[in-house]
């Protein structure tokens, strides 16, 4: 199938889809300008406007509050020791202080802080205490949005994890695992389940595979040593011939990014290879936990360029990991030196964790602000929220939580201050904003109280 035949209605429909097709891949193509401009004159406002998109983003174990938070509010606040890794991003996302989620404390459900932060982080709502199948908790920010716009993209959202899976089972003080392993709920008692191996992120992108799965085309791609670039070749060269200047270079970049990330998955795959055959790694998973990460950050930015979903979570690790980080001098679990009682070489430790972390956002908020965007980029267009359900460790405090927000809503933020609130404000407060400047109307999400303007 050409889609670039010479209709008003093919430019119409191109400027929407913009995919390219071949041997079971389908190719959805970032925001061009030359097709927006095609369309009819009373679509074209809509179509050349970018889409606005959301992520949200969850970090584990509360943090080393002395070195995290920042002095002073407004433009002119001071950045702390920690938040100095996202120095060159100070203009591009806001330090938002003394939001809370209630329902992370026990209300009298004793134990399980780190189950609770992770469960109520975007749904609001207290999980019911079990450990078996009786899972019970609410609906999350993410798929009420995806609920009413997930119809727009192909991907109504996106749900991604370097921590693996694990929907059953006892975890944290008598609760399920499925609450500290997802961050999605598609309603009270189903979690959507977020996908860890980068290849299987790939496929489902590019529009082979069922539910995240291998499909028979991919095999078949695989069989063929084809990446996604060769199966559309001829038709990306037709398109390149069509567009302007502006476009095509865009084009050529994000070609590159495209074969760049297959590259890398594809070592990943050869080393997975090369392991002895009972050891449990998936396929596909890079061996640093630095190189998973930024994977996924790069699949998640190709997802939002390409307008493949608008919607998106990524869990970096569940509430309680121990995962340890030898590689920047921490050998010790992150869970067991959490809990500081305050002494400085834990704490030191923690801090060391909290800068990997951010770390990781900055290389996030870079690929997001190189990827142009009509007469923006990237980041103008999304809304991110990175943070976790604990504040202090120590203390498992789940109010005036280290909390991030990047991005400019389509020009309805603006980014480059700390933002103090009141204490004991619900988290929600902010979701019930996002989704009202996405389009979504909701009355309330978990425990929200009315509509959050940090703007």
């Amino acid at each position: 199938m050409n889609p670039f035949h010479d209709t008003a209605t093919a430019s119409h429909q191109m400027s929407r889809r913009r995919m390219l097709r071949g041997l079971g891949t389908m190719m959805s193509l970032p925001f061009l300008e030359t097709f927006a401009g095609r369309a009819s004159a009373a679509a074209a406002p809509a179509a050349a406007k970018a889409p606005l998109r959301a992520a949200w983003l969850y970090i584990p174990n509360g943090v080393n509050v002395d070195e995290w938070f920042p002095t002073g509010e407004g433009k002119n606040y001071q950045l702390s020791t920690s938040l100095k890794e996202l120095e060159r991003h100070r203009e591009d996302f806001m330090v938002v202080s003394g939001l809370a989620q209630d329902f992370a404390r026990s209300h009298g459900n004793g134990g399980g802080d780190h189950a609770r932060a992770t469960a109520t982080y975007l749904t609001g709502c207290m999980p019911k205490k079990t450990a078996g199948a009786d899972i019970q908790l609410g609906v999350s920010v993410d798929q009420i949005a995806a609920q009413k716009i997930g119809h727009l993209t192909r991907l109504p959202s996106l749900e991604l994890s370097a921590d693996g899976q694990r929907s059953a089972g006892r975890c944290d003080s008598g609760y399920s695992c499925a609450y500290q392993f997802n961050l999605a709920w598609k309603n009270e008692t189903l979690p959507m389940a977020p996908e860890m191996d980068p290849r299987l992120v790939f496929e489902r992108l590019f529009g082979y595979g069922a539910s995240g799965a291998r499909g028979t085309e991919g095999a078949r791609r695989q069989r063929m040593q084809k990446s996604i670039l060769d199966t559309v070749l001829d038709e990306a060269k037709t398109l390149q011939g069509k567009v302007s200047g502006n476009d095509k270079r865009k084009l050529d970049e994000y070609f590159e990014s495209v074969r760049d990330i297959e590259q890398r998955i594809e070592r990943a795959e050869k080393f997975t290879a090369q392991l002895p055959p009972d050891l449990p790694v998936p396929e596909g998973v890079p061996d640093q936990y630095e190189d998973h990460i930024r994977v996924m950050f790069d699949l998640l930015t190709l997802a939002f360029q390409t307008d493949t979903t608008r919607i998106a979570t990524f869990l970096l690790a569940h509430d309680g990991s121990n995962r340890s980080f030898p590689d920047i001098g921490v050998p010790d679990a992150h869970h067991s030196i959490s809990h500081h009682q305050r002494d400085a070489q834990k704490l030191g430790k923690l801090g060391k964790i909290d800068r990997f972390y951010l770390r990781q956002l900055a290389y996030f908020l870079d690929k997001l602000k190189s990827t142009k965007e009509g007469e923006g980029n990237l980041l103008d267009n999304s809304m991110i929220v990175w943070g976790g359900g604990i504040g202090d460790p120590d203390r498992h405090n789940h109010d005036n939580l280290p909390i991030l927000v990047a991005g400019r809503a389509g020009g309805t933020w603006t980014p480059g201050k700390r933002v103090v609130l009141p204490s004991e404000t619900p988290m929600t407060n902010l979701y019930l904003s996002m989704l009202d400047r996405m389009g979504v109307r909701a009355e309330k999400v978990g425990d929200s109280t009315g509509v959050l303007e940090v703007g």
